[in-house]
């Protein structure tokens, strides 16, 4: 039964992530519409409201509600899991997703009031976050040991710079080519 669990709690983790990668690109383009005329930033802004609306509904929060459902079962069938340092490493980073998951619910609201706070280069640094998350919480599973956390751990940290550097780099390169237009 456990390895069952486990395998619908893989399939909706890899859902949940597909889902909260891709609503961050659509806050990015959400946000971007705002530099089009009129005309066309209306009819993009109601086009990405409702894409948002049921990527968010219909994909991501079932996909979490499932991949979260899925965990606890398996740590119901084995609670022995809860006694493991690696285990308590997973959760504080599946808490930070959770958080991150809910500020992106709290993002989407907003953008559907017209409220636009972060710029679409600090939406593209938060899409990156996800990223760090997953890369966090798969190698914390698949390693398991101390010495190999601390690995795991300066290894994370070295992927995160190489990702918000090359954030950086595409926006050096996005706005250069705006300007040469």
């Amino acid at each position: 039964m456990y390895r069952y669990v486990l395998a619908i709690h893989i399939i909706f983790m890899v859902s949940w992530m597909a889902g909260l990668f891709y609503i961050v690109r659509l806050f990015i383009y959400h946000t971007e519409a705002n530099e089009k005329p009129e005309a066309d930033r209306s009819i993009l802004q109601n086009q990405f409201q409702l894409m948002e609306s049921k990527l968010w509904n219909i994909i991501t929060t079932p996909a979490m509600v499932l991949t979260v459902l899925a965990g606890l079962t398996m740590l119901y069938l084995n609670p022995g899991l809860l006694s493991v340092g690696w285990m308590h490493v997973k959760l504080t980073f599946v808490l930070g997703l959770l958080i991150y998951h809910f500020r992106c619910q709290s993002i989407m609201k907003q953008l559907r009031l017209g409220i636009f706070k972060l710029s679409s280069t600090q939406l593209r640094f938060w899409n990156e976050l996800a990223t760090i998350f997953l890369v966090a919480i798969v190698f914390t599973v698949i390693l398991k040991s101390a010495i190999d956390w601390l690995y795991g751990l300066v290894g994370l940290v070295i992927f995160a710079v190489v990702i918000m550097s090359a954030v950086k780099v595409y926006r050096y390169y996005r706005l250069k080519n705006r300007k040469d237009r």
